[in-house]
């Protein structure tokens, strides 16, 4: 394990560019294993969430090249395997993907359950309701999901998911792809990643419309070809500098954003007083004086993300007057974070699924915890705007999801290294 020592109180200035998406890379990769072809993906984030899914797509017989910074070349054409390795597909959450790419393909998988944070429960049942309606015989146990074809085999059909899961959208949207005749799934997730998946597939030879609404159709096609794609930024790793930028007080320059996918974060920021300007492919945060007191509550996309919760709540930690964070994804999400905070000086009273949250002078540097991806991030910029060091143990959940985090915040001034226990 490793932890991050921050000495903070230093305010951020300068540029930094975002990497590819991290959530749209681990659906696009599983992705890949659809097409009789070769991918050249790129802008992929060279992140631990996407080493790992590389290393199982090796140990399925994928050829996986990686010739320069942020492109991965995939073949899957001598692809045979349909139950990836249990170890590695344990270590995150996305391993499921490969329940749909397998079904799609090979129409039948072998999966382990996924791992990844364990901020929340997360079940599958929406997934599985999905696999069902495309005619798969499911087996589920405390260990792994084994699909094979029902009676009447698979194909499209209607699935009305009963919430808006990210998850469920992308496992059912790859394993209808390669499927006979049309599939609707009704309740879509609209989150700029599901988008991103849609443009990857139909690239490669899939029709699929409505990505970004409530109604996603796939028409399925016999065959995928493989081509080139590029990977949209990463929203979140935007977020993250943005709050980080505002939290500090500082001025930075954010590029290779699309400002469209940051307005839900955008709005809240001014709401609290920062000025941001939006260029075609940049976002501008400064921060003169102390932030203002807001109101968050998280939605699936275009509402703001559960995955900014924790980062936000830092800034609303520093802010005056008295702030309120309602979190309708994950209610559990709070307590991943928010006893670090208030061991730093942070006040926060929990009700249900709101924080309470009054904004205090300053924080005080101390030893905290990660206990998840995002978490982790809210506590790095805690330390960030903080008197004093701080250390931020169990430094591999930030990796999951940022990219060069340590070279990132250090071309903005902060003090931070990362320490090898």
């Amino acid at each position: 394990m490793a932890r991050y020592e921050i000495i903070g109180g230093t305010q951020l200035f300068g540029s930094v560019t975002i990497s590819g998406a991290k959530n749209a890379a681990v659906a696009i990769l599983p992705a890949a294993l659809l097409v009789d072809g070769v991918c050249r993906i790129e802008n992929v984030p060279d992140i631990s969430d996407v080493r790992i899914l590389l290393s199982i797509l090796e140990g399925m017989g994928v050829s996986v090249q990686r010739p320069e910074t942020g492109v991965v070349i995939l073949d899957s054409s001598h692809l045979s395997c349909t139950q990836p390795k249990e170890e590695l597909v344990k270590k995150l959450r996305a391993s499921y993907y490969l329940m749909g790419a397998l079904l799609g393909r090979f129409h039948q998988a072998h999966v382990a359950l996924p791992g990844g944070c364990n901020f929340a429960v997360r079940p599958i049942d929406q997934h599985i309701k999905g696999f069902r309606a495309l005619g798969a015989k499911v087996v589920e146990t405390d260990e792994y999901v084994k699909l094979r074809p029902g009676e009447n085999g698979l194909k499209g059909n209607r699935i009305s998911l009963d919430m808006a899961s990210v998850g469920a959208t992308v496992n059912i949207m790859i394993a209808a792809t390669l499927l006979p005749g049309q599939t609707i799934i009704e309740n879509a997730a609209k989150e700029p990643h599901i988008v991103d998946l849609a443009n990857f597939l139909n690239t490669m030879g899939a029709r699929i419309s409505g990505a970004g609404t409530d109604t996603i159709k796939i028409h399925g096609v016999e065959q995928l070809k493989g081509g080139t794609y590029v990977i949209i930024p990463d929203q979140i790793e935007a977020g993250t500098y943005m709050a980080a930028t505002a939290a500090t007080g500082g001025d930075v320059l954010i590029k290779n954003v699309i400002p469209k996918h940051m307005e839900c974060i955008t709005s809240k920021l001014e709401e609290m007083g920062a000025e941001i300007i939006n260029y075609d492919d940049a976002i501008r945060v400064r921060v003169k004086e102390r932030l203002n007191h807001t109101t968050v509550k998280t939605h699936p996309y275009p509402g703001f993300p559960t995955d900014m919760q924790a980062q936000i709540c830092v800034c609303m930690s520093l802010a005056s007057g008295v702030s309120r964070l309602t979190e309708s994804v994950y209610e559990t999400r709070f307590f991943g974070y928010c006893t670090e905070l208030e061991s730093m000086g942070a006040d926060i009273q929990i009700n249900g699924k709101t924080a309470i949250v009054t904004g205090t002078d300053r924080l005080y540097g101390a030893t905290v915890s990660a206990k998840d991806l995002r978490a982790g991030a809210a506590l790095i910029i805690a330390g960030l705007a903080a008197t004093g060091t701080t250390w931020v143990k169990n430094a591999n959940y930030v990796e999951r999801g940022y990219e060069q985090l340590i070279e990132k915040l250090s071309g903005l001034g902060a003090q931070i290294r990362r320490i090898e226990d």
